[in-house]
């Protein structure tokens, strides 16, 4: 598993099968409701527990972007400050709740050059108690050479 210094991960220092270290974050009433106040998505889901009953779910649950936020800052506190998102792609298949845990993990699956820019491709998974909930893939770019 590679880990990151203050100055952040280097394309060089990075190799496919390679694990990011793994974040964890309690998912609570007050976090599902801030995260959907402070992105403004106002979905009954994420805030009415009534509402969300009447869609199948147990109560409110975590929104679309909570996840897209929990990625990125796993990959940022892994690959640190100088790591540039250039892909995202998530799944939702489960429903994560309150008192449960996010956690995110994930590995490193390729590593290519391309016009002298070095990106590093990944898998992800987050996931609660109840196993896997939200399968995802990333490209970072990451500085190559010294400087």
């Amino acid at each position: 598993m590679t880990t990151s210094t203050a100055a952040g991960l280097r394309f060089d220092d990075v190799a496919v099968g390679d694990e990011i270290t793994p974040v964890s974050i309690p998912v609570t009433y007050k976090r599902i409701c801030m995260n959907a106040a402070s992105t403004w998505d106002w979905f009954p889901g994420h805030h009415d527990p009534e509402y969300a009953r009447s869609q199948g779910q147990r109560t409110i649950y975590l929104s679309t972007l909570f996840f897209h936020g929990f990625i990125d800052r796993g990959l940022g506190d892994w690959a640190g400050p100088d790591a540039l998102l250039r892909r995202r792609k998530i799944s939702m298949i489960r429903s994560i709740y309150p008192g449960q845990t996010a956690t995110l993990t994930g590995r490193v699956v390729g590593k290519r050059e391309v016009d002298g820019t070095g990106l590093v491709d990944l898998e992800l998974m987050v996931s609660s108690e109840e196993g896997p909930c939200v399968p995802s893939e990333a490209t970072l770019q990451l500085p190559t050479g010294m400087g």
